[in-house]
């Protein structure tokens, strides 16, 4: 399954803070790979795209940001697939 996920940082992350986050990306939980992290500009800080089994592992990916992050996870369908849903 395909995951994006919007972080929007609450207040400036500490070093330590950081640290957590790098280790996260670096080691997802297990069966999740975080294909994409984007720092972006606008109402969001930060855009994961992460590939998982299910929506419960791909929601413990964001389990080291709640601290000083708000998230929010969509699950995602590539273009075809939807347009199959569709029939189109």
């Amino acid at each position: 399954m395909h995951f994006i996920t919007l972080v929007k940082l609450r207040r400036k992350p500490t070093k330590g803070e950081v640290e957590q986050m790098e280790r996260a990306i670096r080691n997802p939980p297990e069966g999740t790979r975080i294909r994409f992290v984007f720092w972006t500009l606008g109402h969001y800080d930060l855009v994961f795209y992460t590939e998982g089994p299910d929506e419960r592992t791909a929601l413990s990916t964001v389990f080291p940001f709640l601290d000083f992050a708000a998230t929010e996870t969509l699950v995602a369908i590539t273009r075809e697939d939807a347009l199959k849903a569709m029939g189109v």
